[in-house]
């Protein structure tokens, strides 16, 4: 190994199979391949330094939660969802190849993960093979940790689980998900303020 591969390997530019934390917010990312270190998902940021899992002490302590960004942009990209969803009912709505994309929850269950068998799938080192649950019961919809590496975050903290309100955002990796509850109310305000425009 030359001596620049070996500096690749010990800053964190090619990751490898380990932990490496975030020099600039502290965001730990844990990582089984040797692809590349995407982008920080908690501030943007590029800079990493390998790290270990056995002396990062309790991360649920030291990692700061993540920061959803400005509030103009998320409500304008909350916004930009809520017109997408044309029926009532639960829907997750994220962003896929540069689009939004909607996905109606019609089952008790739906798989978020980087797995074949995920409903919802993201291609994409920062998520785990099975990453989040996102369960339907009768007190509400709620979204689980499937024991993901670098953990599940609503509206920037970071949760085991959580039961979730309109316009709720969860953070998979350095992917965002927006979960829209939308009533028959909700489209008849949205069709009749359409008509006072026109």
């Amino acid at each position: 190994m030359d001596a620049r591969e070996m500096e690749s390997l010990t800053s964190g530019t090619m990751a490898g199979a380990g932990s490496f934390r975030c020099q600039r917010c502290g965001y730990m990312l844990n990582l089984a391949s040797s692809d590349a270190l995407p982008d920080c998902p908690g501030c943007g940021g590029a800079s990493f330094s390998r790290a270990s899992l056995f002396t990062a002490g309790n991360l649920r302590e030291e990692e700061p939660s993540y920061s959803a960004g400005p509030e103009a942009e998320r409500y304008a990209w909350l916004r930009q969802a809520r017109e997408m969803v044309q029926e009532t009912g639960e829907h997750l709505v994220y962003e896929q190849d540069g689009e939004l994309a909607v996905m109606p929850l019609t089952r008790e269950w739906t798989k978020i993960g980087r797995s074949l068998s995920a409903d919802l799938r993201f291609d994409d080192p920062t998520v785990s093979r099975r990453h989040a649950l996102v369960v339907r019961h009768p007190e509400g919809v709620r979204v689980l940790d499937d024991r993901s590496l670098n953990g599940v975050f609503v509206n920037g903290e970071r949760v085991e689980w959580r039961t979730l309100q309109d316009g709720d955002e969860i953070v998979v990796g350095r992917y965002r998900i927006c979960f829209l509850a939308v009533t028959a109310d909700d489209l008849a305000a949205r069709r009749d303020a359409s008509l006072r425009d026109d």
